[in-house]
């Protein structure tokens, strides 16, 4: 009985405790403040001054074609062998993490680095993950802690490049709080290891003459995070000036100046016998914002129009109609403006009529003898078979029974 007693004293006491635990654990739950008292000012710590930042992470974003990833190596590169950077700044020696979902590292990555006079045995390429004995691919959402064990068992790490920054995110790229969810693993990830991450992203089209770091594809919460983003673009040459002259430019810092930028140029050269790459070849330092280093508005213009021609024309059709409304939604998703989409619709001659479902308007092109017409084209089409007969007749009748535009007072919603 006495020993019956002792045991359910001992297991009442052991409750007791773990509920008194339990009592002191929630009264530290809830918000954690820092009194400013207890912090002690740091100064951002720079692994290329105002352009990179150790522990940060940056976007580095351009338009298809503008060497975006080619500038990401060569900054590699800079790492790898504590080089010049192209203000003339000596760089601190550090590894390299390239993490990249569009380039193989062996025929594309390597080679440029090595072109880039890179210090290869500085340079480690994420390749993927091994579950069970398996190689799978890496996932962000699953492998953020074995990538960070991996790096500091190396040690070093100075900057991780992730080419494209969307690949980070799991979700849908053009929702606020999916990409800062995200984004905020690599964010963490970067201030731990102490290094610069760097994420390659590219321009929406539209927006021409816009501010290039509003240009970022995806979601804004990419540039809102990032705390640096670059912008590359090519611009229109001086008097005299080779014709391939780019721009690498700073769009926006909230750590540092937001202005100025550097030329550089992209060349072939022979990383090894019998493999060319891609280097860059920096120019001269340039002043001025992104905004007014990179905006040609003439070229912009005719850039944006001819893209939004083409994303409208892959919405439609000569041989039936298309809501107005979804033949414009891929563009609107893409940025471009009412005004941008009107334009060019008028640039492919887009037959109109109005829906007698429920009053909107409907879409299509124009058949071949209205294009060549109209273009000023002198073949006759109607001197082809009898199916380019049809076809030329039934593109004029559309013609006649469909207005081209709304009539006045008429607006036409898109």
């Amino acid at each position: 009985m006495r020993n019956t007693l002792t045991q359910s004293t001992a297991l009442l006491d052991a409750a007791r405790e773990r509920k008194a635990a339990s009592i002191a654990r929630t009264a530290d739950d809830g918000v954690v403040l820092v009194n400013g008292s207890d912090l002690t000012p740091e100064p951002i710590r720079w692994l290329w001054p105002d352009w990179l930042a150790l522990g940060k992470l940056h976007i580095l974003a351009g338009a298809p074609g503008q060497g975006k990833t080619t500038i990401a190596i060569a900054m590699g590169a800079t790492v790898t062998i504590g080089g010049r950077w192209p203000d003339g700044s000596r760089c601190e020696p550090g590894n390299v993490l390239i993490w990249s979902g569009e380039d193989d590292p062996a025929d594309t990555l390597l080679p440029r680095l090595i072109a880039a006079g890179a210090d290869r045995a500085r340079c480690y390429f994420v390749k993927g993950t091994r579950i069970d004995g398996e190689i799978d691919s890496f996932d962000p959402a699953r492998d953020m802690a074995a990538l960070e064990a991996k790096a500091r068992q190396i040690g070093g790490t100075k900057l991780l490049i992730v080419d494209p920054v969307v690949s980070a995110v799991a979700g849908d790229g053009n929702k606020n709080n999916e990409v800062r969810r995200a984004l905020q693993p690599l964010v963490d990830l970067a201030s731990r290891l102490d290094a610069a991450a760097l994420g390659i992203s590219h321009f929406s089209k539209g927006g021409a003459g816009a501010d290039p770091a509003s240009r970022v594809v995806g979601s804004v919460a990419f540039a809102a995070v990032a705390r640096v983003v670059l912008v590359a673009a090519k611009v229109r040459p001086e008097d005299g000036a080779d014709e391939d002259r780019r721009i690498l430019a700073r769009g926006k810092s909230n750590i540092g100046p937001d202005d100025g930028g550097f030329e550089y140029h992209i060349d072939q050269t022979d990383a090894l016998p019998g493999i060319q790459a891609a280097r860059v070849t920096w120019g001269k330092a340039v002043q001025g914002t992104a905004r007014e280093l990179l905006t040609d508005p003439d070229e912009m213009a005719d850039e944006a129009g001819g893209d939004a021609a083409e994303l409208l024309r892959a919405e439609l059709t000569t041989d039936g109609w298309t809501d107005a409304g979804i033949a414009s939604q891929p563009l609107k998703s893409a940025g471009f403006t009412k005004k941008q989409i009107w334009t060019a619709s008028k640039k492919l001659r887009v037959t109109r009529k109005k829906s007698g479902m429920n009053g909107g308007w409907l879409w299509r092109l124009p058949g071949q003898w209205q294009v060549n017409r109209d273009s000023g084209d002198t073949e006759d089409s109607a001197e082809g078979s009898e199916g380019s007969n049809i076809q030329n007749v039934e593109s004029w009748n559309l013609r006649r029974e469909s207005s081209t535009f709304p009539a006045i007072g008429e607006t036409e919603v898109l």
